[in-house]
């Protein structure tokens, strides 16, 4: 079995990249993945540096 990764969100963050840019960065179009690294946020206690975007994002989709 693979060690656990010191970036423990760093697919979903990848995930959301590909989704982004896929979709002309409309982050609406993007929820599930987005709620996908904010899943995987809490789950690690935000300490994947993945994490910091997050906030930002939140904050588009709002809008």
């Amino acid at each position: 079995m693979a060690p656990p990764s010191k970036e423990p969100c760093k697919k979903e963050a990848c995930d959301i990249q590909a989704c982004l840019s896929k979709n002309l960065f409309d982050s609406k179009k993007c929820l599930k993945v987005i709620q996908s690294l904010q899943s995987c946020c809490e789950q690690c206690e935000y300490k994947s540096t993945h994490c910091g975007s997050l906030s930002g994002l939140l904050k588009n989709i709002s809008k």
